[in-house]
């Protein structure tokens, strides 16, 4: 039986196909503490609403979708729904679409392929502080950063604090806020005020919109 003690995480999915959009809705349900309370095809519909509804916390985005494509609407949710969590859900597992996607502000990418159950695993990753990424995904993503041209001697300088460098460091290594400030000897509250500033500092709304520029422009 569900726990409805407490305030549940509320999840969007942005998803064509039916077959699959019934599959993940019904697993979301089923676990404790999370509602699919809106389903669309398109990202158009899911704009409509956002006018109509409060946003949820998370959303389920595929890449692939009639009319806008899910990377190209990233900067749109971004922008209306600042404190969503995007989760990007796709059957791709091209280079370039997840690196353009993490880019672009995306708090996490998971493979279809990687199996429905994953999915509330990534949830409640991202409410964490984490950037949840399948090992294949992950492996990706580190490639094309080892590609990326060195960045210039005269990159512009954000002010980052010794203590902040610190912190985009260790979520590059993919660790959630909690074991940040475990290793820092910071509390949770700390790590994340540091982070607020981290990301005002670099013009960038998520965890791993903060680290895809930390590393482009070689900051860490």
């Amino acid at each position: 039986m569900k726990d409805t003690s407490q305030e549940q995480i509320r999840v969007w999915l942005v998803e064509d196909n039916a077959l699959f959009s019934t599959s993940v809705e019904r697993v979301v349900n089923s676990l404790d503490g999370m509602h699919c309370n809106g389903r669309f095809t398109s990202v158009e519909a899911a704009f409509a609403a956002l006018g109509d509804e409060a946003a949820p916390q998370v959303i389920l985005l595929d890449v692939q979708l009639p009319g806008e494509d899910g990377i190209t609407a990233l900067a749109t949710f971004r922008e209306r729904a600042p404190e969503s969590q995007v989760i990007i859900l796709t059957v791709f597992d091209d280079a370039d679409k997840i690196f353009r996607a993490v880019c672009a502000g995306a708090s996490g990418y998971v493979l279809k392929s990687s199996g429905i159950d994953q999915i509330g695993d990534a949830i409640r990753q991202v409410m964490a502080g984490g950037a949840p990424m399948t090992p294949e995904v992950a492996k990706k993503v580190l490639g094309a950063f080892t590609r990326l041209e060195p960045a210039p001697d005269n990159h512009r300088d954000y002010h980052l604090t010794g203590r902040e460098r610190d912190i985009l460091r260790l979520m590059a290594d993919g660790l959630l806020k909690k074991e940040i400030g475990e290793q820092l000897g910071l509390s949770v509250h700390t790590v994340s005020t540091h982070l607020r500033a981290v990301y005002e500092k670099l013009h960038v709304s998520t965890n791993t919109g903060a680290v895809a520029k930390a590393l482009r422009e070689g900051i860490i």
